[in-house]
């Protein structure tokens, strides 16, 4: 586990410079893009968990942008078998410890900053599956997949890519009770910010409202952000509503 390669990328900004940053995990090589600050120390680490697979979701330096302050590196794995990364996406499997050995290798280089995980649409189940392993600050789950078998139910577009990679749900149940998070999560999970349009037909709202159903029986500490008339991206005005919460929390959490 270790950073073995880092090289800058011609992406223009006046206060972060931007690296694809290459690592091993499992003796694969596997790729990120990083956003570190350039003229403050680094004190809080935003690690974005991308949704999709291969090019379709992939890490984009302006979703970076969007949680960056000058004090803040924000990091998005690519997951094996993406962009340039060995090996092959297993869809919440043993790609779940190319962001758990990226966290690991991040505290060691900045032991003191705090950290936030944010899992976007597929990367919701990935940070579900991921937040505990690492003591992050907390875990914001935008437009995410909370649950496996309601991905398979509703996307019925993507049940020949989840039988491939996963199997099915009756067939091979084992694979989806490996990837059931709420198992995993406890009172003393670190906090999580739910946040989801109304209108998603890429990750219906429901997997929110399953989400935080499970989390106060659980009693964990959650907060919700819903945007009831937003799909699955928001629309500018929305955005920044979104983004502005997303950073409240975020400070809140750190005791700010």
């Amino acid at each position: 586990m270790d950073m073995i390669a880092t090289k800058k990328m011609p992406i223009a900004s006046r206060t972060h410079q931007f690296d694809e940053m290459t690592y091993t995990v499992d003796g694969l090589k596997v790729k990120a893009l990083q956003m570190c600050p350039l003229k403050k120390a680094v004190n809080r680490i935003v690690v974005y968990l991308r949704g999709g697979k291969g090019q379709v979701g992939r890490v984009r330096a302006a979703r970076l942008m969007q949680f960056a302050y000058d004090d803040t590196l924000v990091i998005g794995p690519y997951y094996r078998g993406s962009n340039g990364s060995e090996g092959r996406d297993e869809f919440a499997n043993a790609d779940l410890k190319d962001v758990t050995y990226l966290i690991r290798i991040l505290k060691q280089r900045y032991p003191n900053a705090y950290v936030h995980m944010i899992g976007f649409s597929r990367g919701g189940i990935q940070g579900l599956l991921t937040f505990q392993d690492y003591p992050v600050d907390s875990y914001i789950i935008w437009g995410g997949v909370s649950d496996m078998h309601l991905m398979y139910e509703e996307r019925v577009d993507l049940r020949g890519m989840l039988r491939r990679m996963v199997g099915h749900p009756d067939k091979h149940k084992d694979a989806y009770d490996k990837r059931d998070a709420i198992k995993l999560i406890g009172a003393h999970s670190p906090p999580i910010l739910i946040v989801h349009g109304g209108k998603d037909k890429q990750v219906g709202i429901h997997h929110a409202y399953y989400l935080e159903k499970q989390l106060r029986s659980k009693g964990v500490d959650f907060d919700t952000f819903y945007q009831i008339d937003e799909g699955h991206v928001p629309r500018p005005p929305a955005m920044k509503k979104a983004l502005n919460y997303v950073h409240q929390w975020m400070a809140k959490c750190e005791g700010k």
